[in-house]
Order: C-alpha cells, then sequence, then structure tokens
C-alpha cells in the first residue's frame, strides 16, 4: 500500500509508541525495527511481556501512571498521563506546559486493535463472553489517537502492519501529516465498524436507527452496465462456494438473490430459471429431472443465458439434460461428482454450491437521498389462510397450484399475474403497469409455447379494481384464481366467476414486489 505526499515541513518523528494488542501476529519486527530506530515503547499487560520475550527492552504503562491495571483488566491505559500523552497539542504553549509539569510523554505513535466481540458473537459465546469482548480502552486510544493526527500516528489494524513498516524504514522512523491522516481515517473505519457491530447486537427493533456497516468489498468486473463502476459489500461466502467458471458480475448477484430467496419457498424437489430478478421457467416434480424439464418448458427462449437454481442434489441425469441449455449459472445443494464434471464441461459457466444460511429479516436499498428500510416479506400462504369467495370451491389440485402460483407471483416483478398447472409455471406477466396488460402477456406466452390454459390457475400480486382480469382469464380457459381481495368492488368479480363456475380464493395479503 502506498502512502501518498511528502511535505517535508511536516514530517514528525517517533519518539514514543504505546503498543497494547489482543492479536500479535505480524507485530514481531514492527517491534523491532521501532527498538532499532531508539524509539521508547510503552506497553501493557500480554503486549509487554510479548515485548519482552522479543528481547526488546520496553516501560510499562504502570510505570507510566504509577496506577496498577485493575477491575480483571478493564481498566489499564484510561488515565490522564496516557490520554494527556496522545492529545496533548504540540504546537499549543498551554498544553506543552501542563504536559511539563505534570511529566506527561509525548506518545507519537499508538498501536491499538479492538477485542474479538464479532467473532465471539459468531462463534456463539454466551452474554457474558460477548460482553467482556466490547472494547473501551482499546476504542479510546484509537479515537483519541486519530483526532490528533496533527501530531499522532494510529496503527488500529494488523491489515496495516506492512505499509506502516514501508513508512518506518523509507523514512526513518518520521511520518507526514498525510501519512497520519491516511491512518486516522482507517482508525475511524474501524472503530465506526466496531460501534455499529456492537448496536446491532443489543438492538431489538425497537430503536428507530439504520446502521450498517461492512468492512470488505468486492471490485466487480463492472455495475449494472459496463460504464458504471461496481463494488459488492457483503460475505457471499456465507452463502455459496463457487466452484467453477467466471468472476461473478453485479447483476449475477442480484439474480442470485432473486433466485436463493425464492427457491427457499419450495419444500418439494423444485426447479427454477430466473432471469432479470423474475422466474421465467419453475416447476416442482418428485424426479428432479423431471423438474428440470418442465421448468424449461415453461419459456426455453427465456432460458438461453438464464440463472438455475434447485433445492436438491444435481446426480448425472439431470446434469445431462442441463447441460443441453447455454445457461450462466447453477446453484445447488450439492452435485454427483460426474454430474459435477458434466456441468464443467462449459469454461465460464459459473457452478456453486449452496450453504446452509440464513438471510436477515430487514431490506433495505437507496431512494433519493437515504435509505428505505423495511421489514422482509416472509409470509407465506398456506391452505388455511384461503378464504373461498365463490360457490365453485377449488379442487385439491387447484389448490396446490393456487399456492404454488401464489410463491412465484409474491416473487415476480409488479404489476404481476402468474399461471400454473400441475406444479408446472405456464407463463407469467410482469413488471407491467396495469394488471390486465400483465394477464394478457401471460396469456400471449403461454399460447406462444402451445400450453393449454384449460383447468389452469391464476395469481395475482395484488386485488382487481374491476372484473375484466377474471373475464380475460375465463375466456383463455383458467379455472381458478388467488389473489388478496380488497377492493370495493370485488363483488364484481366474485359475480363474474360464480356465473361462470369459476372458483375464486383471497389471502388477505398482498405481495408486491418493485
Amino acid at each position: 500500500m502506498q502512502i501518498v505526499s511528502q511535505n517535508a515541513k511536516s514530517l514528525k518523528k517517533i519518539k514514543n509508541a504505546l503498543i497494547s494488542v489482543y492479536h500479535k501476529e505480524g507485530l514481531d519486527e514492527i517491534i523491532k525495527t521501532l527498538n532499532n530506530l531508539g524509539i521508547t515503547i510503552y506497553s501493557t499487560g500480554g503486549t509487554f511481556k510479548f515485548i519482552q520475550d522479543l528481547g526488546v527492552e520496553a516501560k510499562t504503562v504502570e510505570s507510566l501512571t504509577s496506577y496498577p491495571s485493575i477491575l480483571g483488566g478493564r481498566v489499564k491505559t484510561l488515565h490522564p498521563k496516557v490520554f494527556g500523552g496522545i492529545l496533548g497539542r504540540r504546537d499549543l504553549d498551554e498544553d506543552k506546559s501542563q504536559m511539563a509539569e505534570y511529566e506527561i510523554p509525548e506518545i507519537d505513535l499508538v498501536i491499538v486493535d479492538l477485542y474479538p466481540f464479532e467473532q465471539t458473537v459468531t462463534a456463539g459465546g454466551t452474554e457474558q463472553e460477548i460482553i467482556e469482548k466490547i472494547d473501551i480502552g482499546g476504542t479510546s486510544l484509537i479515537r483519541a489517537a486519530a483526532k490528533n493526527f496533527e501530531d499522532v500516528l494510529i496503527l488500529a489494524s494488523s491489515n496495516l502492519y506492512g505499509s506502516f513498516l514501508n513508512l518506518l524504514k523509507e523514512k526513518s522512523g518520521k511520518s507526514s501529516k498525510e501519512d497520519r491522516k491516511f491512518y486516522a481515517a482507517h482508525a475511524f473505519n474501524i472503530s465506526s465498524h466496531y460501534d455499529t457491530a456492537i448496536f446491532n447486537y443489543f438492538d431489538t427493533g425497537k430503536i428507530d436507527a439504520f446502521k450498517q456497516s461492512v468492512q470488505k468489498s468486492k471490485a466487480l468486473r463492472y455495475g449494472e452496465n459496463p460504464h458504471q463502476k461496481g463494488l459488492y459489500f457483503g460475505k457471499q461466502d456465507e452463502v455459496f462456494e463457487q466452484l467453477h467458471g467466471k468472476e461473478i458480475s453485479y447483476n449475477n448477484l442480484i439474480d442470485l438473490d432473486a433466485a436463493v430467496n425464492l427457491i427457499k419457498e419450495f419444500s418439494e424437489p423444485t426447479f427454477a430459471i430466473l432471469k432479470h430478478n423474475n422466474a421465467c421457467g419453475l416447476a416442482s416434480h418428485p424426479q428432479l429431472v423431471n423438474a428440470w424439464k418442465d421448468a424449461l418448458a415453461g419459456d426455453p427462449v427465456s432460458a438461453f443465458g438464464g440463472v438455475l437454481i434447485t433445492n436438491r442434489n444435481i446426480g448425472i441425469k439431470t446434469a445431462k439434460e442441463i447441460n443441453k441449455l447455454f445457461f450462466e449459472i447453477i446453484l445447488a445443494p450439492g452435485y454427483e461428482k460426474n454430474a459435477l464434471e458434466v456441468l464443467k464441461s462449459k469454461k465460464n459457466r459459473i457452478i456453486l454450491l449452496e450453504k446452509s444460511f440464513n438471510f436477515p429479516n430487514k431490506q433495505f436499498r437507496s431512494a433519493l437521498n437515504g435509505v428505505l428500510v423495511q421489514d422482509k416479506d416472509l409470509k407465506v400462504e398456506g391452505e388455511n389462510d384461503l378464504k373461498n369467495v365463490t360457490k365453485t370451491k377449488p379442487s385439491e389440485q387447484e389448490i396446490k397450484d393456487l399456492l404454488f402460483a401464489n410463491i412465484i407471483v409474491k416473487h415476480t416483478k409488479s404489476n404481476t399475474i402468474v399461471l400454473v398447472k400441475n406444479g408446472q409455471l405456464i407463463a407469467s406477466g410482469v413488471g407491467q403497469t396495469s394488471r390486465v396488460d400483465a394477464l394478457k402477456q401471460a396469456i400471449e406466452k403461454a399460447g406462444s409455447f402451445e400450453f393449454d390454459l384449460k383447468g389452469a390457475v391464476m395469481a395475482s400480486d395484488a386485488f382487481f379494481p374491476f372484473s375484466d382480469s377474471v373475464e380475460i382469464a375465463h375466456k383463455a380457459g383458467i379455472t381458478s384464481v388467488i389473489q388478496p381481495g380488497g377492493s370495493v368492488r370485488d363483488q364484481e368479480s366474485i359475480d363474474y366467476c360464480n356465473k361462470n363456475n369459476m372458483s375464486m380464493v383471497f389471502t388477505g395479503t398482498r405481495h408486491f414486489k418493485h
């Protein structure tokens, strides 16, 4: 890592250093270099012993403060002689006078890291173990040193040891203001991330605040389009492992997010094909290879270059069928060895192994100059949620198809209509400005692939304000409808269904997806 600028007038010699770290890996060479440069080192506890074991002389913080570490180590460095040495302004006569009066040394370098709070939470530590990993002295030292970057250099992460060591050697123990400000920015990034993690641990959802912090980013080939820069902040390795193929793109990640959320709703062997965040093919079948064939048949044109996902392990028979199609990504919970070899036959094809994980229950997205946050749509309707509103009741197969269609409609861009028959997505109309247009699009699409809509069911993401949609559906052969209900003109749709022996159920829940 290269540090910018070197204004000679701002170069300051490091005379005294305070070192107190939890993680000591990679610290030895820095300590030896500081010692060779004649820099006095103050330290605490285990770090002091670590320095001594290297054969390097150091002073204890207790020798500076004349006060022991107390409360089981909770209070070690919280003392005016420590913080005065860090915060004292070297160019202010009043500060210099007080530091001289109280024999406070100028501390020019602080090397401190923080207790592993997040790691303790992730490892399932007890509440007491987690609380004890909330660092007080460390964060205070980091903030104090970063605040006084005019005179003090703060090193708050072992990730920066390499660049700092180069700086020490290149400038013989001196640093410029630009150097110190660079490390101060990193320090505030670390402390703010730490505080965010602690807040999110304590927050029960009752505090009206939006706090997110992700330390690592991954540079993507580009954003949504080639002229846009793209970065990913997150932990995709918690969701899947990449087994084969080219680098995952911005659009790939968005499609994968939609695919994973969709497939989690199904318990039977299911295959889905997604394009631009919408399912263009989806089917459930006891035999996975048949689920694949039915999903592909739903829209073999849109499936070209799509994202494939299933909730079952892929065997050789299914792999051979899938391999006939050009697709970009496949995600599954497992692959037979010979099936994986078949799928790897295309060099750039992205093959992902899904891991066991849970999504957070909150969603957020940027809007205008802010962020929108909402509860995730976790509602999944079951048979007990269906309210029959027509004289004709749906058959057992129609109920299964209605619930199947309702899951798909929940994960499809509004306005949307989904048509299903015998556990297979026949067609959908997505992202239309009117529900009638969505229905007409779905019917036309089903017809283009020669599907017989007689006996099919229809799902809508929101209510019908008029009876025109059910009339169009009936004339196409659709026999049963699932919708939220709630329109002041619901009765018009109900009356039409009653006159034409159609069944209709209300769920009472709208599933908009914008």
